[in-house]
């Protein structure tokens, strides 16, 4: 007779996660008559930039240059070719020009007298200073003058473009050195920007190998991509609107929050603070507090202090209320590391005269991916969940583009943490919107959304900033085309 089995013994049967997915649609954008298309270049070739037909839209931008003679007069004329339009082919879109009739519906002035040269000498003796360090202060004071002098001209000025001459560019782009016992490594483009930042002038840096006057050992982007990024960036430093977003609810402050460390500093670091606190999209930047943070005690991901939670929150509601003439209805706030608890408990505080708010941790992750069946990755606007936590997937095959953008496996980003009052739903939708609102290029969108993707960069040039020195509040005066983010702060030694 056989034995019974044991109960005790018997199997357990264990459930797998949830799962679940859905897609999203992808967000359109505003253009001129609130007439709506997904692709920013299609819709300003078909119908205008958001801002045409109210006063921000300048129907005329003056252009001032600095560079060597040559390298002035070959920029000169590659804008005035850009403006013209640009034809594309089967991978790019056609740059439509920047005229009264076309593109951006505005017409460049580039009066011969708005120049600042650098001449043979000066470009000599800087490239002559042995020590790097040395070498590049020289050549940041040098551009720095420059624009004070191209500003205090007695002519209409826009908009600067600095045309950095090859072998000046390649002996004095960065730096690197030990200031007490710390390495420091710098960028003449970010030290550049920060310094100019005073005169109230947007700037656009641009290589001689940009404009074709000196050939380029590395493949350039097509050059009606690099029109749309170049006329992009120009419209809105020259105050316009080149897009408006759909789906942000008005009187709404959307808040990123990352960390930069001072030059020269190993234990104090710094917070950056940028808002889109608009239906607009508009950001605004703001220099946050000192705090010390001792990664071998704490670790390498900087957390706020109660304390300093409620300055943060104080200075953004302040700045809002100054802009906007009220306190918002609800505040989003984007980190990209986790809340710690104390953290967490004091945004909570600091926000209760807010009606509502949410705080989302989001960060891209590779750790969990799709796998769709046929030839392309999965779409953008994919949403997933396994268990409780959910993603989203701001890169992948676009629908409205007919392909995928990207030359890499796309991650989607995972949504960390969130405390908050809104839908999960909803929270993804937005961020998909603001993955489409860096108007530092024409690009169908980015990864991250604004709030993340531009603070970013905002520590970058910020700790370029003297302490003692009014940060520009625009973000117009952090922009540049094409630029490095990565290769930048790889001396800030900080996660965001």
């Amino acid at each position: 007779m056989m034995p019974k089995a044991d109960k005790r013994l018997a199997p357990v049967t264990l459930r797998g996660p949830s799962r679940g997915a859905e897609w999203l649609e992808e967000p359109p954008l505003l253009f001129a008559n609130d007439r709506k298309h997904p692709d920013p270049k299609v819709g300003i070739a078909l119908y205008g930039p958001r801002s045409l037909d109210i006063s921000r839209h300048k129907a005329e931008v003056h252009v001032g240059f600095i560079g060597t003679g040559e390298s002035v007069e070959h920029a000169r004329q590659f804008y005035a070719e850009c403006a013209e339009g640009v034809p594309g082919d089967d991978r790019h879109i056609p740059f439509p020009g920047c005229k009264a009739d076309r593109g951006f519906r505005t017409e460049l002035r580039v009066d011969s007298g708005l120049a600042e040269l650098i001449t043979r000498r000066e470009s000599q003796e800087i490239r002559a200073i042995r020590r790097q360090r040395e070498r590049f202060e020289a050549a940041a004071e040098l551009l720095r003058a420059k624009v004070e002098l191209l500003t205090r001209k007695d002519h209409p000025l826009d908009y600067v473009v600095v045309v950095l001459p090859e072998d000046f560019y390649e002996r004095c782009r960065v730096a690197d050195y030990f200031a007490d016992r710390q390495s420091v490594h710098r960028d003449l483009r970010l030290a550049l920007k920060a310094r100019a930042m005073k005169y109230q002038k947007a700037t656009q840096i641009v290589l001689e190998t940009t404009t074709g006057l000196v050939p380029s050992a590395r493949e350039l982007d097509h050059k009606s991509k690099i029109a749309w990024n170049l006329f992009t960036g120009l419209y809105f430093k020259a105050d316009g609107l080149p897009w408006g977003p759909t789906g942000l609810p008005p009187v709404n402050c959307f808040v990123g929050v990352s960390f930069f460390r001072p030059l020269g500093e190993n234990s104090m670091l710094r917070t950056s603070v940028v808002q889109a606190f608009d239906e607009n999209g508009e950001g605004l930047v703001l220099r946050g507090h000192d705090f010390e943070w001792d990664e071998e005690n704490h670790g390498k991901t900087p957390h706020l202090s109660d304390e300093l939670v409620y300055k943060l929150i104080d200075m953004v509601l302040n700045r809002y209320k100054e802009e906007r003439h009220q306190l918002p209805q609800r505040v989003v706030l984007h980190k990209s590391s986790r809340f710690e608890p104390e953290e967490r408990a004091g945004f909570e505080g600091a926000l209760k005269a807010i009606g509502y708010y949410d705080l989302v941790t989001v960060t891209p992750t590779s750790s969990v991916r799709l796998v769709r069946a046929g030839r392309y990755p999965p779409l953008r606007g994919t949403a997933f969940t396994v268990g409780d936590a959910s993603y989203l997937y701001t890169n992948g095959y676009t629908p409205a583009l007919g392909g995928f953008p990207h030359g890499h496996v796309p991650s989607p980003l995972e949504i960390v943490d969130h405390v908050g009052d809104t839908a999960k739903s909803q929270l993804l939708r937005e961020i998909m919107v603001l993955t489409k609102m860096d108007w530092n290029s024409a690009d169908f969108s980015k990864l991250r959304p604004i709030t993340l993707e531009f603070s970013r960069a905002v520590g970058a040039i910020m700790r370029e900033i003297p302490p003692g020195e009014e940060p520009q509040p625009k973000y117009k005066f952090y922009m540049w085309a094409n630029r490095r983010v990565e290769e930048a702060e790889l001396s800030l030694r900080s996660e965001t």
